[in-house]
């Protein structure tokens, strides 16, 4: 039998915030290529000041984000 693998890091918190704010992670990470030129922490404050993320959910898109380079 194989055992299903668990999502580990960023990606683990995508289910719920696609719950929580209605769109998918894909919507999220194009908003974000619109920002390339911040920095993670300017990234992780614009989704919470401009899209009322929460801080947690906010920091693994930009880290998810910025690790696919």
């Amino acid at each position: 039998m194989a055992e299903q693998q668990k999502v580990k890091g960023p990606a683990s918190y995508f289910p719920a915030i696609e719950q929580k704010y209605g769109q998918p992670v894909a919507h999220w990470l194009a908003l974000l290529a619109g920002q390339e030129h911040k920095k993670h922490m300017a990234l992780v404050a614009w989704l919470k000041a401009e899209h009322g993320m929460g801080h947690g959910h906010a920091n693994a898109l930009v880290a998810h984000y910025l690790a696919q380079g």
